[in-house]
């Protein structure tokens, strides 16, 4: 990360200092490059500020590069050439803001240049301060920025400031500085050499930056930039998309005018062969999924042979490359799979006919295939960026297509049974609940409330804490390496396992992702870093997290023995900070305190006896262990956690080892605490997701060493490129899959987990048949703990009076149904039974036969579940003439 400096005492430096310029030995310590293209109106008052400075006036010259300027800034600069040491070249060529600056550079006399502009903008006063860490060694780069405390920008419309802030932002993947379009800035004379020849456009410090990425020290230096009074500014849309197409060869891409325009002719061809044989298709009811992958795949075939031949021929072979045509398949797959979910959500979603939703798909994905062509199928071949920047590049397009799948499909894919239930407790809003804290049901009625009683409703909350754990792991990451290492860390998060789903559905455990991430952040700035502020926002995290599941509370055991075995951090003991915190904490804890002393202690002796195994089927089930985290972190991932905890490392600054044992301990309290419940009881698979998160930055970390760990990391490295592939495969086709489905592949007998809007179709047609022939409203009772009652009763159509209740009824525990329908007395009104399994309606929990509790009971009958004539699932069901009450 760069430095910021502010601006120290710096004339008595200067003016004691001199520079050696090859072999010539001269007093100029430092040249001022000015590139000018008429500004005839500023050069004197430029000057004059420039040499009023506090300096000896041949401690430094001013070199103005003028690009065939007709307003008489050359006469006025020769003015000034007599008098000080001022220097002007004339340029014939075309106006380049670059060539320029390079041309003023050649004839420098010092080894230190400074780049300002003409037009007043960058303030002169601020030179020395610019200057003066490049002069004393202390940093190769000085940058004069508008983005870092005590600087800013005066005089500038929005417009124009919203264009700046855009194109930092840009930038800042492939460079580390807040104000990477910066015209103002001090550089050794020997860097400058690193640019390439094709460097080209009106911002060549990024050429810098990026050039020497990883090798250079750079400090950030506040300025207040003004908009010019005198003139006209020479910023127009060629240059700004210059900046973009130099931007995107910098990173690796081949995005040109060229390429786009041919690559948007090669896609009207393909537009026209998918839109002809997409809508055949469907005229044919051939099924959306089909006729979208069939109409896809023959248009890719032609955008392939054409892209190859012509739009990117300069980077192609001219023959085929198996190679490349696996990326060009991959890329196309991803779209595809993509492309799915945006017809899922305008055909379905929207309403929108499926004839005039395939113009916005294609158009939509479009943009994957060109960025995905430009940057992984036909990358740049000439001077190619480093192997750090490659990666940076990869991150972040692998995160924004996790980040743009999800939220494609966020609305489309039905709710689980797990996410019912916790709709379930929305509709019951209280303080807590029996097997969980009410985070979940709040962000539930939140999003429902916001977006609608609907999927994404239910589920934006689960995508939003997706964000804020990787805002908060960036963060952390950021404080225990590096940029590059944090973003290498989102890339990660964001294809593992461990959190795709939790990015996605909302259960307690999105929230638990969150909190965890953040507590750990703020536990590492207040442990390891000794910020007094952090204990506050630990103490709101901890509280926030604890009330979205008490796994989190595992943290402060961990944050009390790093206190314990760490000399510094053990001061913390006694002071107050720790104990306002974990105050702070139990406030924002206090609803689930409240309700259990209103229940009896209930949600905390259920979640005692889960953990121990109390009134369960006691087992040994720590075999299972390893084989839970393979499923959570990939084997590539279980190994590269395994290499990152018992790996030393480079570690071997104090600072370095307090980081060491920070990640030690918040990683192996937890695991260590699970293996303890595994010895007696069978933990669920993703009870350990959130410890993962504080290794996760070694694992990053561990993949761009170099030294010791080279060829760990590059064995790293080639491991995780196919499981990246794959997992994003994995995800996308599954989404597509239970969205559309995929023709010829049929569903498993996994799906009757599945698929429940059709599911309650069936079930409310039964109903109504028992309605008509009784004259009564039926009880519908789903037979299991919760999930058949929950998502009947989430499916169940608006204005449907089903009245759903859950197996509690025939004895049993129903988890939360006990509380909301906790008994029924005997009833001469009909029952249907509703379940996934058949012997589930033959017996309760305790074998029980339920026809001795029921009246008249009927046979167990059988429905299949059909979409577009094909089986999602079945259903079980048993019609009954009344309820006869528990069995004794």
């Amino acid at each position: 990360m760069p430095d910021t400096i502010d601006s120290p005492s710096l004339v008595s430096s200067l003016t004691s200092r001199s520079v050696h310029n090859g072999t010539t030995n001269t007093t100029t310590q430092f040249s001022v490059v000015v590139p000018t293209l008429n500004e005839a109106d500023n050069i004197d008052l430029l000057l004059t500020r420039l040499f009023a400075l506090n300096l000896p006036p041949d401690n430094f010259e001013v070199i103005f590069v003028d690009d065939g300027s007709f307003d008489g800034t050359q006469d006025k600069i020769r003015a000034w050439v007599k008098r000080k040491n001022v220097r002007l070249i004339e340029r014939r060529e075309k106006p380049d803001l670059t060539a320029s600056i390079l041309s003023g550079v050649a004839i420098a006399r010092s080894n230190v240049i400074v780049v300002m502009d003409a037009d007043l903008s960058h303030p002169p006063d601020r030179l020395t301060a610019v200057v003066e860490p490049v002069l004393s060694g202390s940093y190769d780069i000085a940058v004069g920025s508008r983005y870092v405390p005590g600087g800013g920008t005066e005089g500038w419309p929005l417009h124009r400031q919203w264009l700046s802030r855009i194109g930092c932002w840009l930038a800042r993947p492939i460079c580390d500085v807040s104000d990477a379009t910066s015209g103002f800035f001090a550089v050794r004379k020997d860097l400058i050499a690193t640019i390439t020849e094709r460097a080209r456009g009106y911002k060549i410090l990024l050429e810098l930056l990026v050039a020497g990425q990883g090798k250079i020290m750079v400090v950030e230096v506040p300025i207040r930039f003004r908009d010019r009074t005198r003139g006209v500014s020479k910023l127009s849309f060629s240059h700004q998309w210059t900046y973009l197409q130099r931007l995107s060869t910098l990173a690796g891409g081949t995005i040109s005018v060229n390429t786009a325009s041919k690559f948007a002719m090669v896609g009207l061809c393909g537009v026209i062969v998918d839109t002809l044989l997409f809508q055949m298709l469907v005229i044919y009811e051939t099924g959306l999924a089909q006729a979208h992958i069939v109409s896809f795949f023959a248009a890719a075939t032609v955008n392939y042979s054409l892209n190859s031949k012509w739009s990117f021929r300069s980077h192609h072979a001219g023959y085929l490359r198996w190679d490349q045509f696996g990326r060009f398949l991959m890329i196309g797959m991803f779209a595809l799979l993509l492309r799915g979910g945006v017809l899922a959500l305008l055909v379905y979603g929207w309403h929108v006919p499926a004839e005039l939703a395939i113009f916005p798909a294609i158009a939509a994905t479009a943009v994957v295939n060109y960025l995905g062509s430009a940057f992984y199928v036909f990358p740049v071949k000439e001077n190619p960026p480093s192997l750090e920047i490659r990666w940076r590049i990869a991150s972040v397009g692998v995160v924004a297509f996790i980040l743009l799948l999800r939220l494609v499909y966020l609305g489309q894919a039905q709710l689980i049974p797990d996410e019912a239930y916790y709709w379930n407790y929305a509709q019951h809003m209280d303080l807590s609940f029996v097997d969980h804290p009410p985070m979940v049901a709040w962000l539930i009625w939140l999003g429902t409330a916001i977006f609608g009683d609907n999927e994404f409703g239910v589920r934006i909350s689960a995508f939003i804490c997706g964000l804020v754990t990787m805002s908060y792991l960036y963060a952390l990451t950021l404080n225990l390496y590096d940029k590059s290492t944090s973003m290498r860390t989102m890339l990660l998060l964001a294809i593992l396992p461990v959190s795709f789903a939790h990015g996605m559905l909302m259960t307690p455990d999105a929230p638990l992702l969150a909190t965890w991430a953040a507590t750990l952040y703020y536990m590492e700035r207040a442990l390891v870093a000794g910020r007094n502020s952090a204990w506050l926002g630990m103490g709101i995290a901890f509280g926030l997290g604890i009330l979205s599941k008490y796994t989190l509370g595992l943290l402060g055991f961990a944050a009390l023995l790093f206190m314990i075995l760490d000399p510094t951090a053990r001061r913390w003991l006694f002071r107050p900070h720790p104990y306002l915190a974990a105050t702070l904490a139990l406030l924002l804890f206090s609803p689930v305190i409240i309700w259990n002393s209103e229940h009896n202690w209930a949600s905390f002796l259920f979640q005692s006896r889960r953990v121990i195994g109390v009134g369960m089927d006691n087992q040994f089930s720590i075999q299972y262990l390893p084989l839970h985290i393979l499923v959570l972190l990939t084997p590539v991932g279980l190994i590269a956690a395994t290499l990152a905890l018992l790996s030393s490392g480079d570690h071997k600054s104090p600072h370095a080892r307090r980081h060491r044992l920070f990640v030690w301990i918040f990683t192996g309290v937890p695991l260590a605490v699970f293996v303890v419940i595994s010895i007696f009881n069978a933990p669920r698979f993703h009870w350990t997701a959130p410890l993962w998160l504080a290794v996760l930055p070694t694992i990053a970390w561990m993949m761009g060493k170099t030294g010791d760990l080279q060829n760990v990391a590059r064995r790293l490295r080639s491991a995780w490129k196919p499981t990246i592939v794959a997992t994003i495969f994995f995800y996308a086709f599954v989404l597509h899959y239970v969205v559309l489905g995929i023709p010829g592949v049929p569903y498993p007998d996994l799906m009757k987990h599945y698929f429940w809007r059709e599911t309650t179709r069936e079930i409310e047609q039964v109903v109504e048949e028992v309605r008509r022939q009784t004259g009564q409203n039926p009880i519908v009772v789903g037979m299991s703990k919760w999930s058949v009652a929950s998502a009947l009763s989430y499916y169940k159509q608006s204005g449907n009076d089903m009245d759903i209740r859950s197996r509690n009824m025939f004895g049993g525990s129903g988890a939360m149904y006990d509380f909301w329908s906790p008994s029924q007395s005997p009833s001469t009104r009909p029952i249907i039974l509703v379940g996934m399994k058949r012997n589930h309606l033959e017996h309760d929990q305790l074998g029980n036969d339920l026809g001795q509790m029921l009246d008249r009971p009927g046979p167990i009958l059988y429905r299949a579940i059909m979409r577009d004539n094909k089986q999602l699932r079945g259903v079980y069901y048993r019609i009954a003439q009344g309820y006869l009450g528990k069995a004794n």
